[in-house]
């Protein structure tokens, strides 16, 4: 099965082709531009040195969210146009899930962080003989709830003998969260840098097992996961409260 994959639910934008299991080519970019900007360009870019046309794709992926309003958008409007014109079925992937199979080879805990300003998106997974094991939904706190939070997630989903397991941070919400953990939990390790952002590789295996369990869609039932209101939203909702 040949699947391509890719994320822009961040500053940095990855695009990959795999068969099954095997990457064929990864492609990755942080210059800054914006993802309407790079990402058709990365994706002609990989299927051009492979000699492929989008018709030979049989999955497309993305990361559906959380992260950024808008990269979520573009990487999501582009998935649903490709499979919509090939008509092959598509995978949306949890963000914070894509990134904690940047550390499968760890053992411990997993925290995936996405910095939402002032808020912070996060996931938590224990990582053991090579499997991801969930520990709680995508959620959202504010920064300062962070240590609190991960704190109750412990408590309710790991044995006791688990819960003082070293904690591995990935994700641009590394250096945040690394700020408001390490000094009080004294068991937060060094996560290598190549390690923390989003890998297209991670979205395509999280893809192909999705599939593998029946669970994939069409272009148009693809839905992104914003986890909050939209900044417009929010400022409507606060205009709506003092008017009332």
């Amino acid at each position: 099965m040949l699947i391509l994959a890719l994320d822009s639910t961040a500053a940095l934008a990855s695009v990959a082709i795999c068969e099954d299991d095997r990457p064929l080519a990864i492609f990755t970019v942080n210059n800054g531009n914006t993802h309407s900007e790079t990402l058709l360009p990365m994706i002609q870019t990989v299927l051009g040195t492979l000699s492929f046309t989008p018709s030979d794709i049989d999955l497309f992926a993305c990361t559906a969210g959380p992260g950024s309003f808008t990269g979520v958008r573009i990487g999501a409007a582009t998935l649903k146009g490709l499979a919509f014109a090939t008509e092959k079925p598509c995978v949306g992937v949890s963000s914070l899930e894509s990134l904690a199979c940047n550390l499968i080879g760890f053992d411990g805990i997993v925290c995936s962080v996405i910095n939402a300003r002032k808020f912070l998106y996060y996931a938590l997974f224990r990582v053991r003989d090579g499997k991801l094991v969930r520990l709680c939904e995508d959620r959202i706190t504010p920064v300062a709830e962070l240590e609190s939070a991960l704190d109750e997630v412990l408590a309710t989903a790991l044995p006791p003998e688990e819960r003082n397991l070293p904690i591995y941070l990935t994700g641009d919400g590394y250096s945040i969260a690394q700020r408001k953990l390490s000094a009080p939990s004294g068991r937060i390790q060094y996560t290598p840098m190549q390690l923390r952002d989003q890998n297209a590789y991670c979205i395509a295996q999280l893809a192909r097992e999705k599939f593998a369990a029946g669970d994939f869609c069409s272009d148009r039932e693809l839905t992104p996961v914003y986890l909050r209101p939209c900044q417009a939203e929010r400022e409507l909702n606060e205009k709506m409260k003092s008017q009332a």
